[in-house]
């Protein structure tokens, strides 16, 4: 990567050279200067690590197009009704409205819950959820105790209240979540009072000894969420004890890799294990997909690159290990074990999420595009197929490779005991509540702003951002687009006067040929896949920006899973379609164990749904040896009508390819998908077409193909 100083030289350059009235300045970076500060928004101050990207308040961005109807189906669907029907998040003796921190209910349901919800209120700027969220907002504040400490007295372990307090550690884990919402809260309104809770919080916090902080599992894993809170408060109020406790909190967080002979925190036997699973200090799915960013996050404060690498390191060695699948992320089920790194493997939708929001973050800490790529490529191709298009139900669990979706037990073949492949309103307390943040932080961070008073586009969807740049002029950016399902994207922009500033534009890593247009004139061409192209002009209201992103077909060859083939166009992975058998359930019979619902709920209202397949899965494909891409042909249909692309009938494209049965291919003895063989694959079966539709569309799939000899 290119050095600061250099680029921060180029942006100079760029910048002085700029000629009176509306000439572009366009060059092609890997990420802009990290050396300035912004004005107008707060990035990281001194002695930190400087901010390669900077979030935008909460309300800054406006959803359109297909991520708005998505927001739609999650405020009407599961997301917004939970605090009617969930038992977690009931308000009768509830411990997060108690000023003791005592009740029968409250853990981590009710932070997680609002997380996203609060979000989604404030985004869709809805006046009940707004005030729904609010209780729960002055619940928390209003439950600071004089020692600093706020929200349920827990102590590590339990998942209730422990009421006699004084006995065993107190656990951090809880109140890490609330506080991420207490920020989003803070920007929102720009109340002061949670910077006081905070700042007595953390004071509370520096003052435990270390012998009791941080101690119990969860808590320890996740320590960088609450790293990340005493940063963003330093970043605000300057604070130098805040510097102080996040030493301490880096001190006693786990870390992530272990590199040692260690027994590991979830004591799996060492005669059992090679000496890779040794590398990671946990391999519970969700426990990873979050807690693997603390040493970038601590990178902040050290500036030492050994911390920023370690969470490329713990990224990469889950994927070498389990994650040789499509769809970016990694099999591990609840726990990764030895042995069990098929494509029919799943990860919790806690994960996905969760992995979304650590993309982000790093994406903001390192300036990698790379983080941005993998964001979308989670969001795109495994996220959707996690939910119903409804979004009133979801899995617990979700795989590349997924037949069927049913109420049965699939241990040991999955890691968990129970009905954990079907839709179930209530598919497990954790994910059930969890869910909520992926969508509404994807919008968040569809923008940012750059250090020198820029513009930077992130992720693409259809949007409108309204952000200060250059001089403090506020402009308004109208993002059209149906990208991930389209090549094209059309940026128009509104302010009261002519400013210049630098608009920063990331160029996907899959797109080899990307160009950019300012009012018709090409100003780049054939920019290199995962740059940035900054275009530096005097910019005027109605001025037009035009981002075209080549799509291709490419074939992915996972040589580490029995070279397995899967199918790419542009940033959308593909699945064989498989017709679905929807089967309606009673959604309490066929529950997780640990569901709860409020008293008087009707849950007939809620159902599980089983998906059977109703066609043949058993396909490999036949490719062209010399040239894979020419093997299949892409069809464009028409957008849905619905706004809605996640489904097996509305997707906008489809894929034709040429496959054949593998006959012998069945449902292993778990009944899941079987195992792959190792490709390339023998089949006398007669050559058919089959069709291949976007991999997040597909609840039941097929990604991860054997390939035909």
């Amino acid at each position: 990567m290119k050095s600061s100083s250099l680029i921060f030289s180029a942006v100079i350059l760029c910048i002085s050279s700029l000629q009176a009235g509306t000439q572009n300045n366009s060059k092609a970076l890997e990420q802009p200067a990290s050396v300035a500060s912004n004005t107008y928004y707060t990035g990281n101050r001194a002695p930190l690590q400087p901010s390669a990207y900077i979030k935008l308040p909460v309300t800054s961005i406006k959803p359109e197009g297909w991520l708005k109807e998505y927001l739609f189906r999650q405020r009407d669907g599961l997301t917004g009704n939970l605090g009617k029907i969930s038992a977690w998040l009931q308000k009768k003796d509830n411990a997060w409205l108690s000023k003791t921190g005592e009740g029968a209910w409250g853990f981590e349901e009710v932070p997680y819950w609002i997380k996203g919800y609060g979000n989604l209120a404030y985004i869709l700027n809805d006046p009940a959820m707004i005030a729904e969220t609010k209780i729960w907002i002055e619940g928390a504040l209003n439950s600071q105790r004089p020692d600093g400490n706020f929200g349920p007295q827990l102590v590590d372990g339990d998942f209730g209240i422990d009421k006699s307090t004084k006995v065993g550690k107190p656990d951090f884990w809880s109140n890490m979540i609330m506080l991420y919402c207490l920020q989003s809260y803070y920007e929102y309104s720009g109340d002061n009072r949670v910077l006081t809770l905070m700042t007595n919080y953390f004071k509370f916090e520096l003052a435990v000894p270390e012998e009791n902080f941080l101690k119990g599992y969860w808590q320890g894993l996740r320590g960088g969420d609450n790293l990340h809170s005493v940063l963003w408060l330093y970043n605000i109020t300057g604070d130098q004890f805040l510097l102080e406790l996040a030493e301490k909190l880096h001190r006693c967080t786990t870390s992530w890799i272990t590199r040692n002979t260690e027994t590991h925190r979830h004591n799996h036997p060492q005669k059992d294990n090679p000496e890779w699973y040794k590398l990671l200090c946990d391999w519970h799915n969700v426990n990873v997909a979050q807690g693997f960013r603390e040493p970038a996050t601590y990178f902040q404060l050290s500036k030492n690159p050994s911390d920023k690498q370690a969470s490329y390191d713990v990224f990469n060695i889950i994927r070498k290990h389990f994650g040789q699948v499509p769809g970016g992320m990694f099999g591990s089920d609840e726990v990764a074990r030895p042995g069990y790194d098929d494509p029919h493997q799943g990860v919790e939708t806690c994960g996905l999420v969760e992995q979304m929001n650590s993309d982000e973050h790093l994406l903001r800490i390192t300036g990698d595009l790379l983080w941005a790529d993998h964001a979308e490529n989670v969001a795109f191709n495994m996220y959707p197929a996690a939910v119903t298009p409804d979004f009133k139900a979801l899995h617990y669990l979700t795989a590349p490779n997924m037949v069927v979706c049913d109420d049965k037990n699939h241990a040991p073949g999955v890691k968990n005991g129970g009905p954990y492949l079907m839709f179930n309103p209530f598919s497990s307390r954790c994910c059930q509540h969890n869910h909520a943040q992926g969508w509404p932080y994807y919008l968040e961070n569809l923008w940012m702003a750059a250090p020198d008073n820029g513009a930077f586009v992130a992720l693409y969807a259809a949007s409108e951002a309204t952000i200060k740049v250059g001089d403090g002029t506020q402009v308004s950016f109208k993002e059209q687009t149906n990208y991930p399902f389209d090549e094209k994207v059309l940026i128009t922009l509104a302010m009261n006067k002519a400013v210049v500033f630098p608009l920063y534009l990331r160029i996907p890593g899959w797109c080899k040929k990307a160009s950019v247009k300012v009012n018709g004139k090409a100003v780049d061409t054939s920019i290199e896949a995962g740059k940035v192209s900054i275009v530096n002009r005097n910019w005027m209201n109605g001025d037009k920006v035009e981002v075209n992103f080549p799509m291709e077909i490419t074939v992915t060859r996972w040589t580490g899973n029995h070279n397995a083939a899967s199918v790419n166009y542009g940033p959308l992975t593909f699945s064989l379609k498989i017709k679905e058998n929807n089967v309606k359930k009673e959604s309490d019979k066929t529950a997780i164990y640990d569901s709860k619902w409020q008293d008087g709920v009707d849950t007939s209202k809620w159902p599980s749904w089983e998906i059977l397949p109703a066609s043949d899965w058993n396909y490999g494909l036949v490719l062209n040896a010399n040239n894979p891409a020419k093997s299949f042909k892409v069809i464009k249909k028409g957008w849905p009508k619905s706004n809605f692309p996640f489904t097996i009938d509305e997707t906008p494209i489809v894929i034709k390819a040429k496959a054949r049965q593998i006959p012998e291919w069945q449902l292993d003895q778990h009944l899941l998908c079987g195992v792959l063989m190792d490709s390339p694959v023998v089949s006398t079966q007669p050559e058919v077409e089959v069709e291949l539709i976007p991999m997040g569309a597909a609840r039941l799939r097929i990604s991860a193909f054997p390939v035909i000899k």
